[in-house]
C-alpha cells in the first residue's frame, strides 16, 4: 500500500486546530518539514492532540482520508523531555499497532529577520538508465544536542542535472535560531520517481553566517566530487515587523495595563507613607549580564536599594526594567511575598503596616509555596493586593483571596484574610473613559485594607494611640 502521511495538531481541551503538516509522498517514516510555533506558558497545562492520516484523495476534508492513529500529550511534556525530544505511541485503531510519533521542540530566539536565497547545482549524478534526475535540496538545522532537524525543502526540478531552484524565504530563527555560527547540514537529494524512494546524491555543510555573505567563491559547495557542485546565487536578509501585542508594550499614546494599575492604586495609598519611598520588585525575568532568572529583582537595578521615590519613581523604574531585562516564566509569587514578609516580621509593634501590590498576567506556578507564604504572612502586619491583567483565567488568584474559604497550607489555616484579588479587565471602561475605571479599581482593591489592618491590631492587642499623639495612624509601607 502506498502511504502518504499527514499530521494534524489540535488543542485537546478546545479542539482548536493549530494546523496540519505537509503530505509526505509514499513513506511510512515521514520527516515533516512544517513547524508549529506555539506560545509556551510554564504555568499552564497546554494539552495537545496529534492525528495522523493517510491521504488517498484530493479532498480537503480530513474525514475523507484514512485515519492512522493519534496521541495526546502536553506542550510541557515535550519541552521538559530530554533534549526536547519526546516519543509517543499512536493508538486509536483497535487491534492494530499504529506506530510511533516523535516530537522535537526548541525555544525560539527573539530574532525577527527573514532570509531569501536562491541556489543552483551543476552536473548532478544520473539516477536512471536514461540519464534523468529530479533533484531538490533539503535543509537540516543542527540542534544543541548534536541532532539535526529538517527545516526546509526546495521544489523538485524535473528531468535535469543542472537545476536552478526558485528563490525561497525562511525565518532566520528556523535556520539557526539566531545563532549565526550554528552549522546547517544541507543534504542534497534526488526526488523519487513514481512509487519509488528518494535517492541520495550528496551533501555539504555551511552556516548561516557563511550564507549571509552572499554569492562568492566560498558559497560554491562540492556535494560528491569536483564535478558536482551547489552554488548560492543570491542571499538577502530583511526584518520582519509585527504589531505589538504584549501587555507590557509601551505605547507613546497611553499607559499599558501594568502602568495604569500601578498609578491607580499607588496614588491613593502613597498618602499613608510618610517618606514616599517604595521598594519595587519584578518577578519572572532573565537579568543582564548573564541571563540569570530571578523572581524577586529590584526594578531599579540596584540590589542594595530597591526603593523608588514616589509612584512616578516606581513607574520610571518599571519602564527602565523593560528595556534591560528579558521577561521570562514561570510566574512564581512566593519569593516576593517572602521578601516583603521578612521586612514586616521585623516590625510587629503596630507602628508600621505593609501593603504588597502584585500585578501579574499569568497563573501562579508555585501555588503550594505561595499558599505557605500567605499563611506565614497572615500573622504579620501585611496585606497583599493582586491585580490580574490580560485575558488569562485567574482561578488560583481567587483561591488566595480567601473571603469565604481561608487559605491553608500543610494543615494550617491562615490566621486572617490578607489577600485581595481583582481582574483588571473588569475595570476597563469601554467608553474609553479610563479615569472613572481606574478610580473604581483603586476603590475596590483598597476597600479591605482598613479591616485587615484592624484585624492585625486586634489580634496583637494593640490599641490606637491617643488622639494627641504625633502619629495617630500606623505608617503604611507599600511594596510593589
Amino acid at each position: 500500500m502506498n502511504t502518504y502521511p499527514l499530521s494534524v495538531v489540535y488543542s485537546r481541551t478546545q479542539s482548536q486546530r493549530f494546523g496540519r503538516t505537509e503530505v509526505i509522498d509514499n513513506t511510512r517514516n515521514p520527516d515533516f518539514v512544517r513547524k508549529f510555533v506555539l506560545d509556551f506558558f510554564f504555568e499552564e497545562k497546554q494539552n495537545l492532540r496529534f492525528d495522523v492520516y493517510n491521504v488517498d484523495s484530493r479532498s480537503c476534508n480530513i474525514s475523507k482520508h484514512d485515519f492512522l492513529g493519534q496521541t495526546f500529550c502536553t506542550l510541557g511534556e515535550i519541552i521538559g523531555s530530554t533534549g526536547g525530544r519526546l516519543e509517543r505511541t499512536l493508538s486509536g485503531i483497535p487491534g492494530k499497532k499504529c506506530g510511533v510519533i516523535i516530537f522535537a521542540a526548541e525555544e525560539l530566539s527573539n530574532c525577527r529577520d527573514i532570509a531569501t536565497m536562491q541556489l543552483c547545482a551543476n552536473k548532478l549524478d544520473k539516477k536512471d538508465f536514461f540519464g534523468k534526475s529530479d533533484p531538490f535540496l533539503v535543509f537540516y538545522r543542527s540542534n544543541e544536542d548534536g541532532t539535526f532537524t529538517i527545516c526546509h525543502k526546495t521544489e523538485v526540478i524535473k528531468n535535469t542535472l543542472n537545476p536552478v531552484w526558485q528563490p525561497f524565504t525562511i525565518p532566520v530563527r528556523a535556520l539557526c535560531n539566531g545563532d549565526y555560527d550554528r552549522s546547517e547540514n544541507i543534504l542534497h537529494n534526488s526526488v523519487m520517481h513514481t512509487n519509488r524512494d528518494h535517492d541520495f546524491i550528496g551533501e555539504f555543510t555551511t552556516s548561516y553566517r557563511e550564507l549571509s555573505r552572499g554569492q562568492n567563491q566560498f558559497n560554491v559547495y562540492e556535494v560528491r566530487h569536483n564535478l558536482e557542485v551547489v552554488t548560492l546565487l543570491s542571499f538577502k536578509v530583511e526584518s520582519e515587523y509585527t504589531f505589538p501585542t504584549s501587555l507590557h508594550y509601551m505605547s507613546p499614546y497611553q499607559m499599558n495595563a501594568y502602568a495604569m494599575a500601578l498609578k491607580a492604586v499607588g496614588e491613593i495609598i502613597q498618602d499613608y507613607d510618610s517618606d514616599k519611598l517604595f521598594p519595587a520588585y519584578g518577578f519572572g525575568a532573565k537579568l543582564p549580564p548573564d541571563g540569570k532568572i530571578s523572581h524577586a529583582f529590584p526594578l531599579g537595578g540596584d540590589g542594595d536599594n530597591p526603593n523608588c521615590v514616589g509612584i512616578e519613581g516606581v513607574l520610571e523604574a518599571y519602564f527602565q526594567s523593560l528595556r534591560t531585562v528579558q521577561l521570562y516564566g514561570p510566574t512564581n509569587f512566593a519569593p516576593v511575598i517572602n521578601k516583603v514578609a521578612n521586612c514586616a516580621a521585623e516590625i510587629t509593634d503596630g507602628s508600621q503596616y505593609f501593603v504588597l501590590l502584585m500585578i501579574t498576567d499569568g497563573v501562579i506556578s508555585d501555588m503550594v509555596q505561595t499558599k505557605e507564604a500567605v499563611v506565614n504572612a497572615a500573622s504579620l502586619p501585611l496585606s497583599i493586593i493582586i491585580v490580574g491583567v490580560g485575558p488569562a483565567e485567574f482561578d488560583a488568584m481567587e483561591e488566595l483571596d480567601g473571603d469565604e474559604v481561608r487559605v491553608s497550607s500543610r494543615g494550617r489555616l491562615a490566621e486572617r484574610d490578607i489577600v485581595q484579588f481583582v481582574p483588571f479587565r473588569d475595570y476597563i471602561d469601554r467608553s474609553g473613559n479610563q479615569v472613572l475605571s481606574m478610580a473604581r479599581l483603586a476603590k475596590d482593591v483598597l476597600a479591605e485594607i482598613p479591616d485587615q489592618l484592624l484585624s492585625f491590631m486586634r489580634s496583637r492587642g494593640i490599641e490606637p494611640r491617643p488622639a494627641l499623639s504625633s502619629s495617630p495612624l500606623p505608617e503604611l509601607h507599600r511594596h510593589i
